[in-house]
């Protein structure tokens, strides 16, 4: 006997049926979505349900791409463009493309998808705090609305109260929510604001004026300087001293460093000075160290800390601080140098009145240089400038092979004589240019010539020991000598001229710029020069120097 389906029985067996479909539509759903991204789901205008990982990944390459623009962000203060990377932001695709394969825990969620439904999923955002409040920190001005300290300033003798005002900051944990989940949308990113107070209250203002700010103002302040007082007026005082929150609560008096400085500087300034390295002079024909001096300057920062803190202090004294600068080369670093004997020396001669006066400002420039061990001495680096504002004059120099006159003419008969010193001394030839054509008051290829910035005269002291140069001028002649201790002996050789050639003859309009010339031959010179140690007589190196001077040219002026 058949029973009777009842109506109850139908709905079971109804219920059952749609939920074996239901479960056999997401089996089909799974079964086409495995391993690929979820339905329907998308970033900004990006579609990206239903992707392989090499397709979504292309897409997310595609938004990164776009990620390297900068954030615009913005408060009810203003905004600001910020580089991502400065901002501490970037966009993880990795992480992006694993919450893209998440499904859906809602079933309905994952129903709808499937009739074309989609869902926003949030990017994976990495976001460095310290970069992200570095960022937002340099751009307080723009973005925020700073908050005002309570404080106090003097009007002259008066204290003059400044009272708090309440500013709005960016609130930081909101805004890097924000950026992490809005920033690839495109577009400004709106901030939201934070409402922050002053640490000092009103009260405290005006305690502080009534109470500590008039003592500020009471009396002079006493500073103690380098062999000398020197006194802040009242009316000074008030006009360097304000008082700023302390952080807790609290006012305390400031004083800026430059206002110190603006202040006194006129009247610290004799009590300042350079560091002075030691040196060298002769007594009685041997060297004797020149003490160094340490130098000092005014450590305005410290001295306008001293200045706050006895603002307020019964005592009405305090010192004016310095910062002390060693010299390059000390005294007891000088007495270790070896700098006992003369090593060698070097005199030329025969120079005019200008050109004379020329090489005695630069032989009183050169005059006690040290050159350290291992150290190289340039001319033009040590003497600086040679033009009419340091003294020197017009004589004559070579220019483009005929002479001719120019400020600074002479030096190369200075150089000459300093390259030969430290020829004869054994110390490594750096860098030196011979003249274009010879000079009969020279040696053969063994010379040097100068020009400011362009042609320079180097030798490094490559020995144990420092080398003191000591210079001598007369109207006739100039001398250089090289002090230290002797390690090496010197020779030098001079070659035969060979290769002789005749001087052309110029024709130069007659007037100033015209040096008449009766011209010398050109010729090809050698020099070597042997060093040996100067205690066994070793020889240590030999090296020859060959020179082409170009013959001079007959100049004639019409």
């Amino acid at each position: 006997m058949k029973r009777r389906v009842g109506a109850r029985g139908w709905i079971a067996r109804g219920l059952l049926a749609a939920i074996m479909l239901t479960a056999l539509v997401f089996a089909f759903d799974y079964a086409l979505g495995h391993g690929k991204t979820a339905r329907g789901v998308q970033i900004a205008e990006f579609d990206l349900g239903g992707k392989s990982d090499d397709q979504a990944r292309a897409i997310l390459q595609q938004i990164s791409v776009v990620a390297h623009g900068p954030i615009t962000v913005r408060t009810d203060s203003g905004s600001a463009a910020i580089d991502p990377a400065e901002l501490g932001a970037s966009f993880d695709v990795e992480g992006t493309l694993a919450r893209l394969k998440e499904q859906p825990a809602n079933p309905f969620t994952r129903l709808a998808a499937l009739f074309g439904a989609h869902r926003d999923v949030a990017p994976v955002v990495d976001i460095n705090r310290a970069s992200f409040d570095k960022a937002l920190d340099a751009r307080r001005t723009t973005l925020e609305k700073a908050a005002v300290e309570g404080g106090v300033h003097f009007d002259g003798l008066r204290p003059v109260a400044d009272y708090p005002a309440t500013g709005m900051r960016i609130d930081r944990d909101a805004g890097v929510i924000a950026v992490g989940e809005h920033w690839l949308e495109g577009g400004p990113l709106d901030l939201a604001m934070e409402p922050f107070s002053p640490t000092v209250a009103r009260a405290t203002v005006d305690a502080t004026v009534a109470d500590v700010a008039p003592q500020v103002t009471a009396s002079p302040l006493r500073l103690k300087s380098r062999g000398r007082d020197i006194m802040l007026t009242p009316r000074e005082l008030g006009s360097v001293v304000t008082f700023v929150a302390d952080g807790k609560g609290g006012l305390v008096p400031h004083v800026k460093a430059a206002d110190a400085e603006k202040v006194l500087s006129a009247r610290t300034a004799r009590t300042e000075s350079e560091p002075v390295s030691a040196t060298f002079r002769l007594v009685g024909g041997a060297p004797k160290v020149v003490p160094s001096v340490e130098g000092a300057k005014v450590d305005w920062t410290k001295t306008a800390d001293a200045i706050a803190s006895a603002s307020i202090a019964d005592t009405r004294t305090t010192d004016v601080e310095y910062t002390v600068s060693k010299p390059k080369l000390t005294t007891s670093a000088a007495k270790r140098l070896g700098v006992t004997e003369m090593v060698s020396e070097f005199t030329t001669g025969g120079f005019s009145g200008p050109s004379g006066e020329n090489i005695r400002i630069v032989a009183e420039k050169v005059d006690r240089a040290v050159v350290l061990p291992g150290k190289t001495f340039s001319l033009n680096g040590y003497t600086g400038p040679r033009g009419s504002a340091q003294g020197y004059v017009e004589s004559g120099i070579i220019d483009h092979g005929r002479p001719s006159t120019a400020v600074g003419g002479g030096i190369s008969q200075f150089a000459t004589t300093l390259y030969n010193a430290a020829y004869f001394a054994g110390l490594q030839d750096v860098d030196h240019t011979e003249h274009a054509y010879y000079i009969s008051r020279y040696p053969e290829a063994r010379e040097a010539t100068v020009f400011e910035g362009l042609i320079d005269l180097k030798f490094k002291n490559d020995t144990k020991y420092g080398v003191f140069i000591e210079t001598q001028w007369s109207s006739s002649s100039v001398t250089v000598r090289l002090w230290s201790t002797k390690t090496r002996d010197v020779e030098s050789i001079t070659g035969d001229r060979t290769l002789p050639t005749s001087p052309e003859t110029v024709t130069v309009p007659r007037g100033d710029d015209c040096i008449a010339s009766s011209g010398l031959p050109g010729f090809t010179a050698s020099d070597t020069r042997v060093i040996r140690d100067h205690r066994t007589g070793r020889e240590i190196n030999r090296h020859t120097r060959t020179v082409r001077y170009a013959p001079e040219p007959v100049v004639r002026c019409r």
